[in-house]
């Protein structure tokens, strides 16, 4: 059985708001989450997912990383 963290650690964990880890969460951009009623929980060993609004504005600019 796998280890869960809440919202909060997990926010802590990556460097990212509560709200940013939730929308993620909505969004299924998080392998392996789990809602009950209105608290998710996060895999221990889940991976942060890459921040799609950063390529984005680098893409617009021309930027390359």
């Amino acid at each position: 059985m796998f280890d869960y963290m809440s919202v909060k650690e997990t926010a802590e964990k990556w460097g990212l708001s509560e709200r940013r880890v939730q929308i993620l969460c909505s969004n299924n951009r998080i392998q392996g989450v789990i809602r009950i009623n209105r608290m998710w929980l996060i895999p221990k060993n889940a991976e942060k997912p890459i921040d799609r609004r950063y390529i984005r504005k680098c893409e617009k600019d021309g930027a390359k990383e």
